[in-house]
C-alpha cells in the first residue's frame, strides 16, 4: 500500500512539474534584438539548430543596448545584435571573445500615406530626416538604446537636429521595440526608422508605407559574440560556441538566406563575405 501511495505521488509530481519527469536538456541563453525576433527569423532557424545539435536556444529579445548590458552581466551566453561599434567595444573591454559577421539587411524610412514632409522616393536618409524636422512632422522614435535607435540618432546628428530639444513635441519616443513603434507610427500617422526585416513581416500597415530607402548609410550588419567565460565562469562556452559555429557554417548561412516573408528575403548571410571578421 505504501509503495502504491509513493508511486501515485510521484506520478502527480511528474505531471504537475514536467522538469521532474525528465532531465532538462542542454540550452543556451542568447541576448538579441527585437528585429531578429519580430521578423520571425529565430522562429524559423533556431529549431533547425536544435534538431542538429540537441541544444535549445532561449532568446531574450530586447534593444541592442539592453542586450549588451545583459551579456556584460553574464546573463546570456551569446550576444547577437546589430550595432557594430558597440559590439567591438564589448570585445575590446574583454566582455566577449570575438565578433563574427553573420548577416545584414538595411534600414528604411517609414511614414504616413499623406507624406507631409515630402520624402517619398528619396535615397538620401539625411535629407529625408532634414525635411521631416523642417516640417515638424510627427516622428516616432524607439528611444530605447537599440541598434535602430542608435542609427536613428546618428542620422539626426548628421542632419544637424538636436532631438533632445524637441522631445515630446513632434519628436516622440515610444521606449518600445520595433513592432510596437511601427504600431505607434500607424496610430499617430508618424514617420519612423525601421529595419527592413521587421517592416516586411509587419502586418499593421494601416496609414503608413515605406517612403525612403537605398542610402548606403542605412546598411545594417549583425554580429555574434560569445560571452567571455573568464569574466563569468558560468557561461556555457561549448554550447554557445556550437551555436556560433552553426550560424556561420554553410547550413546556418543557408537557413538565414532561405528565410523569406511574402517571397522576399529579409536577411543576407555574410559570414564568408570578403572582410568579414
Amino acid at each position: 500500500m505504501m509503495i502504491k501511495k509513493w508511486f501515485a505521488l510521484a506520478l502527480v509530481m511528474a505531471v504537475a512539474v514536467p522538469g521532474l519527469a525528465r532531465a532538462e536538456g542542454p540550452f543556451i541563453t542568447v541576448a538579441s534584438t527585437t528585429s531578429t525576433q519580430n521578423s520571425g527569423l529565430f522562429k524559423d532557424i533556431l529549431p533547425k539548430f536544435t534538431a542538429e545539435s540537441g541544444i535549445e536556444v532561449r532568446v531574450v529579445a530586447v534593444g541592442t543596448g539592453q542586450a549588451i548590458r545583459l551579456a556584460a552581466k553574464g546573463d546570456a551566453d551569446v550576444l547577437f545584435v546589430h550595432h557594430r561599434p558597440s559590439e567591438e567595444k564589448f570585445v575590446a573591454d574583454g566582455l566577449g571573445v570575438a565578433r563574427l559577421d553573420v548577416m545584414y539587411n538595411d534600414f528604411v524610412v517609414i511614414g504616413p500615406d499623406a507624406d507631409p514632409a515630402g520624402i517619398k522616393g528619396l535615397t538620401d536618409a539625411v535629407q529625408a530626416f532634414t525635411k521631416i524636422a523642417e516640417k515638424k512632422a510627427i516622428f516616432a522614435s524607439r528611444g530605447d538604446d537599440s541598434g535602430t535607435n542608435k542609427k536613428e540618432l546618428g542620422l539626426w546628428k548628421l542632419a544637424g537636429v538636436d532631438v533632445k530639444t524637441v522631445s515630446g513635441s513632434w519628436y516622440r519616443e515610444t521606449g518600445s521595440g520595433m513592432g510596437a513603434t511601427l504600431n505607434a507610427a500607424s496610430g499617430m500617422s508618424a514617420y519612423t526608422l525601421s529595419d527592413r526585416g521587421t517592416w516586411l513581416s509587419f502586418k499593421n500597415r494601416k496609414g503608413i508605407r515605406l517612403l525612403a530607402e537605398g542610402d548606403a548609410r542605412l546598411f545594417n550588419p549583425y554580429g555574434v559574440i560569445l560571452v567571455n567565460a573568464a569574466k563569468h565562469p558560468h557561461i556555457k562556452t561549448a554550447e554557445g560556441q556550437a551555436f556560433i559555429d552553426w550560424l556561420v557554417s554553410e547550413a546556418g548561412q543557408q537557413a538565414i538566406s532561405d528565410y523569406q516573408v511574402g517571397g522576399k528575403q529579409l536577411f543576407f548571410a555574410n559570414a564568408k563575405a570578403p572582410g568579414s571578421s
